[in-house]
């Protein structure tokens, strides 16, 4: 199993950047992909972000892609996401997934078996 903890959150000013780390805990971390979501109040959960498990291949959402990077260090069983150039529609609670995916990349959330508990990113105007 995996358990996975977010952290970074906070409130930003528009334009401004957070990083987001997922902290992961278990011994088969390298076997899963690792994606972040995210979900506004009022909203379905949407996908933000995945990598695979060596970290050689990303894929994001369209609304995220050029401002968003995520990254993932196995020796430290983390992943991040870097995120710039934030706007308020970027305001939401962020949670990190980690995923055996049968197929790369992979933006729906039943394709993933661990998740952290979110942390919330709010944007201001």
């Amino acid at each position: 199993q995996v358990q996975l903890v977010e952290s970074g959150g906070g409130l930003v000013q528009a334009g401004g950047s957070l990083r987001l780390s997922c902290a992961a805990s278990g011994r088969t971390f390298t076997r899963y992909a690792m994606g972040w979501f995210r979900q506004a109040p009022g909203k379905e959960r949407e996908f933000v972000a995945v990598i695979n498990w060596s970290g050689s291949n990303t894929y994001y959402a369209d609304s995220v892609k050029g401002r968003f990077t995520i990254s993932r260090d196995n020796a430290k069983m983390t992943v991040y996401l870097q995120m710039n150039s934030l706007q308020p529609e970027d305001t939401a609670v962020y949670y990190c997934a980690a995923g055996l995916l049968r197929y790369f990349p992979s933006s729906d959330s039943r394709g993933y078996d661990y998740w952290g508990q979110g942390t919330q990113v709010t944007v201001s105007k």
